[in-house]
């Protein structure tokens, strides 16, 4: 019988980071059907006694990231009383900084998320991406702080979206052995370019797959292992044509595969275009 977990995360601004911090540790126990129960904004003592007792109901794991003293101190003391799981995310780090450094923080909820520059950076970072998905404008490749060139399945727009949100203007491009490379990419500096690569293996299943959700034949030329050996070969030779970094995207999520990106670009000297 599959054992249940519920967890609540409580925050009072969004509570993305609670929520990552929740999904990353509950992604280790693959046997456990867990239910997660999200709290955003939660900004009074009504509302928290509220969310408390329900958690009481439902023995369930509470994760916050509430900032205020006086709600944290309430939550902390509650799940002591009711020995109830809870994990502060954010204090233990803010107290341990304030104490070593003799500084007062300013315990103001959702400073990440104000309307900064940095909010608009992102902002801007997603228009440009979006814009400049799958080739759409040879042009934004000279403008772009990254470019990903790949065959087919190789997670080209999931990670240009999941970089974008990281502050970065990426552009994409499909490489396809009968089509022409717009010239711009010869322009644009090696060290801003990733090839992307993929698994015969794993290429072959996905493309099948995406064949039978269109409701199509899954064995054709697009999924055929001949032709994929073509298209990955084509590939290898831009890439070292180009000289650019290669990184293969088998069995990775986005979030490895973006994290190895992000590598690469600090080791090569990444700076952004600033356009």
């Amino acid at each position: 019988m599959t054992k249940q977990a519920n967890i609540f995360v409580i925050s009072d601004s969004a509570g993305e980071t609670a929520d990552s911090v929740a999904h990353a540790a509950l992604a280790q126990f693959t046997n456990l059907e867990v239910n997660y129960t999200k709290y955003p904004f939660v900004t009074t003592k009504e509302k928290i006694d509220a969310i408390l007792a329900s958690a009481k109901e439902k023995d369930a794991i509470v994760l916050h990231t509430i900032i205020s003293k006086e709600f944290y101190e309430q939550i902390d003391s509650f799940c002591k009383k009711e020995n109830l799981i809870c994990f502060d995310i954010l204090n233990p780090i803010v107290n341990a900084v304030a104490e070593k450094m003799d500084e007062e923080p300013l315990r103001v909820k959702g400073l990440t998320h104000r309307l900064n520059d940095d909010y608009f950076d992102k902002i801007s970072a997603m228009e440009f991406t979006v814009n400049n998905d799958d080739g759409k404008n040879p042009k934004g490749l000279l403008e772009a702080d990254l470019v990903l060139l790949g065959i087919s399945r190789t997670s080209k727009s999931p990670l240009s979206l999941y970089l974008a949100n990281q502050n970065i203007k990426v552009a994409n491009l499909p490489l396809v052995p009968s089509s022409e490379l717009p010239k711009e990419i010869w322009e644009v500096d090696p060290k801003r370019i990733i090839g992307l690569t993929n698994d015969m293996n794993v290429l072959m299943k996905i493309r099948k797959q995406r064949m039978i959700a269109y409701g199509l034949n899954p064995d054709t030329v697009y999924s055929d292992e001949s032709e994929i050996q073509k298209e990955l070969d084509y590939s290898n030779g831009i890439y070292e044509k180009i000289g650019c970094p290669v990184i293969n995207v088998a069995d990775r999520s986005i979030e490895e595969t973006a994290a190895l990106i992000m590598e690469q670009l600090n080791i090569n000297g990444f700076k952004k275009t600033g356009l």
